[in-house]
């Protein structure tokens, strides 16, 4: 059990039967469900090459199994907009000591992330932005140029819906930082909010919470510019550079 506790060994299908059977657990679906999630975790998904590089609590593979993702960025663009250019020039400043070898790492690992936006059940994603991160200039005004470029083809998605937050809404309970609001289509998964911070990454997952963070994120969405102008504001921040 300690090693099965503190992540040393995986949970085996059997292990979860057992324990339920020991736990006093007869709910059949619930028991199936958990009995799933285990056979799971087991097998080899993409990710897995990645899982140096990757932060505690692989969120990366709960987006992965995700249906939604409401998305709220106050200082750069989410990782699923972003180019390969503006990646990594955000890589390059910021961690300047890693290898180039790393970097390339790193930029593959989230732009197959944004696979998950062009499959056949693709991730419905839902971002919304502060307008300062589409002002402030990454890389020159080349990469923002394709930068802006990509908000616009990737909001044109059926499944995508960019907002920006204008300067003028005024303060909102999301000023702490980034924050993200993954939904799952199964039972077996409950819905998640993912709080990045410098001093480490957070998990709510107590229904109540979840509920308070979607209510708010709608509240800020309300808040935004609707889809339409969002996008005739890239488009004007884009033919500026244009004629840069």
């Amino acid at each position: 059990m300690t090693r099965i506790e503190t992540a040393r060994v995986a949970v085996t299908p059997r292990d979860v039967k057992d324990l339920l059977t020991l736990y006093g657990v007869q709910d059949e679906p619930y028991r199936e469900t958990l009995m799933t999630l285990a056979r799971l975790s087991r097998e080899r998904t993409w990710w897995t090459d990645y899982r140096d590089l990757m932060r505690p609590g692989n969120f990366v593979g709960l987006e992965a199994e995700a249906s939604w993702s409401r998305v709220w960025e106050p200082i750069v663009l989410p990782g699923l907009l972003q180019t390969e250019a503006y990646m990594r020039a955000l890589m390059t400043s910021g961690r300047r000591a890693d290898a180039p070898e790393s970097v390339d790492r790193r930029i593959r690992l989230r732009l197959r992330r944004q696979d998950r936006l062009i499959e056949p059940n693709p991730l419905n994603l839902w971002a919304v932005i502060d307008e300062s991160v589409v002002h402030r200039v990454v890389g020159g005004p080349a990469v923002m140029r394709e930068q802006l470029q990509r908000l616009l083809d990737t909001g044109a998605l059926a499944n995508v819906t960019i907002q920006i937050l204008p300067f003028t809404a005024g303060e909102h309970v999301f000023l702490g930082g980034s924050a993200a609001l993954l939904e799952f289509p199964e039972r077996a998964h409950s819905d998640v909010v993912y709080l990045e911070g410098l001093a480490g990454d957070y998990y709510e997952e107590q229904p109540q919470e979840v509920a308070r963070y979607r209510d708010e994120f709608e509240r800020l969405a309300s808040n935004a510019l609707d889809a339409e102008a969002s996008a005739a504001l890239i488009q004007k921040l884009r033919n500026g550079y244009s004629n840069s």
